[in-house]
């Protein structure tokens, strides 16, 4: 059986993220692997994968802050928000050639914060039990709810370049919370600007606390030089740690519950290792108690 674990990819364009996993699955000799949070095709950067028993790590880290580089073409709308949709519109060469540095500025303060964000219409979302990108290209008209998301970063970085007289590229770099879609950001810069916008490249850098600079393309990766990264360690690198006694993993593997303390955390997953440096069990924090989210089995 394969360690238990996660396995951090950077993912190669035109792979999905379901790919990324069957391949893993021959790699690691296993079904249990999953992923914890997409990315599309298009997209490169950090894939976090859970072997065995580390798939229930994953719904802790879905939700976790996200960081993307992207590269941003200013001067059409197209149906997907990004470069593999058909364009819709093509602003006039001239209003695309007037934006400058302090207007791109002004509209991407507007989009920072805390904003409510209407997703692409290619996105996963289901629309009475469909999915919206499934609807879009079989030509229905998508209209999707928006929704709060926080962006704490969304900056550009380098030079704003002029591309073919017609559109302007700019690079960025987006600090977001988990849920937000790039591509609409894309679109909404575009927007703003009065020129449209929609997105030609997109890279995960970060999830919660692990980087793109920790992990491994697929094709480099074989079964005898798979580096999983093993559950414990990867609990210690993004959560609180509560260092169990022999008696506190008996109490949790018979259901009870431990007394808290002042330094454990409230609202946030809390990861119990035992003295043999084995996960345990994650943990949450109710009142005066730490109750278990879920317990791991005996390695």
């Amino acid at each position: 059986m394969a360690t238990p674990g996660l396995l951090l990819i950077d993912k190669d364009p035109d792979w999905t993220s379901h790919d990324a996993v069957a391949k893993a699955r021959g790699l690691a000799d296993t079904r249990k692997v999953g992923h914890a949070g997409t990315l599309d095709p298009m997209a490169t950067g950090l894939l976090i994968l859970g072997i065995e028993s580390a798939t229930k790590l994953l719904t802790f880290l879905v939700g976790e802050d996200k960081t993307y580089e992207a590269t941003i073409r200013l001067g059409a709308d197209t149906v997907t928000d990004d470069r593999e949709g058909e364009v819709l519109e093509t602003a006039e060469a001239a209003k695309v050639a007037a934006l400058n540095v302090d207007g791109i500025e002004a509209a991407l303060a507007n989009l920072r914060g805390d904003i409510l964000q209407v997703p692409s219409s290619v996105s996963a979302i289901k629309v009475d039990g469909r999915r919206a990108y499934a609807m879009v290209r079989g030509g229905d008209e998508v209209k999707l709810a928006p929704r709060p998301v926080n962006i704490s970063r969304f900056e550009v970085v380098g030079q704003p370049r002029l591309v073919d007289g017609q559109f302007l590229d700019i690079d960025v770099v987006v600090d977001c919370s988990s849920g937000t879609y790039i591509r609409a950001l894309a679109r909404d810069l575009g927007a703003a600007l009065g020129v449209g916008g929609h997105l030609t490249a997109l890279r995960r850098t970060r999830i919660g606390r692990y980087s793109v600079s920790q992990a491994q393309r697929l094709s480099q990766l074989t079964r005898e030089n798979l580096p999983i990264l093993a559950s414990a360690d990867a609990a210690r690198q993004q959560f609180h740690v509560r260092n169990l006694s022999e008696q506190d993993e008996i109490d949790l593997r018979h259901g009870k519950r431990l007394k808290s303390g002042e330094e454990d955390p409230k609202g946030q997953p809390i990861a119990a290792i035992n003295e043999g440096g084995e996960l345990v069990a994650m943990l949450e924090r109710s009142g005066g108690q730490l109750k278990s989210l879920v317990v791991f089995a005996n390695a």
